[in-house]
């Protein structure tokens, strides 16, 4: 029984969330923690998707709302809003960030095998920020690498907004 086990959870562990009604994967190595909504404190001049700042336990941690990021249309935050802090790598340094997502859905292991890349889906969401996606019972799930949702020049912007609190 204990190899059966093994088994269903081989492969990478994923946290799946739901963006505008489709499911969206992060592997869950770079997840810190998940939270409820909290208040955030806005940045003036910074892009429109970078929502602003809230302190962790003595960290300022930015944060960036995923809809606005991959342009999709602005939805009021409710109760099953969500922020999952995760940790990224800029230039040999962690960086920690915020993103905000409709609702967590669940935990779920998916084989490298399963992941299947693919070279375009819409206008919108980019496919260099893709890893790939994967087929669930009668769902698919798009993977993200979330260490490529932000561009050069915007994780800058964060890692300049981590090292204000130093």
């Amino acid at each position: 029984m204990e190899t059966n086990k093994r088994k269903t959870l081989s492969g990478a562990r994923f946290l799946s969330f739901v963006l505008n009604d489709e499911e969206y994967c992060i592997e869950i190595l770079k997840i810190k923690e998940i939270m409820g909504m909290t208040n955030i404190t806005p940045i003036p001049q910074t892009p429109e998707f970078i929502k602003g700042v809230i302190n962790l336990r003595g960290q300022i941690i930015p944060i960036i709302d995923l809809r606005l990021k991959f342009q999709m249309r602005f939805k009021d935050y409710s109760k099953r809003t969500s922020i999952i802090i995760v940790e990224l790598l800029y230039e040999k340094e962690k960086t920690l960030m915020g993103i905000v997502v409709d609702t967590i859905k669940e935990v779920v292991g998916i084989p490298e095998e399963k992941i299947t890349k693919i070279p375009y889906i819409n206008a919108k969401i980019k496919t260099e920020y893709i890893r790939g996606m994967t087929e669930m019972g009668n769902s698919i799930k798009i993977v993200l690498d979330i260490s490529k949702v932000l561009t050069e020049e915007e994780f800058v912007m964060i890692n300049g907004v981590n090292k204000r609190d130093e």
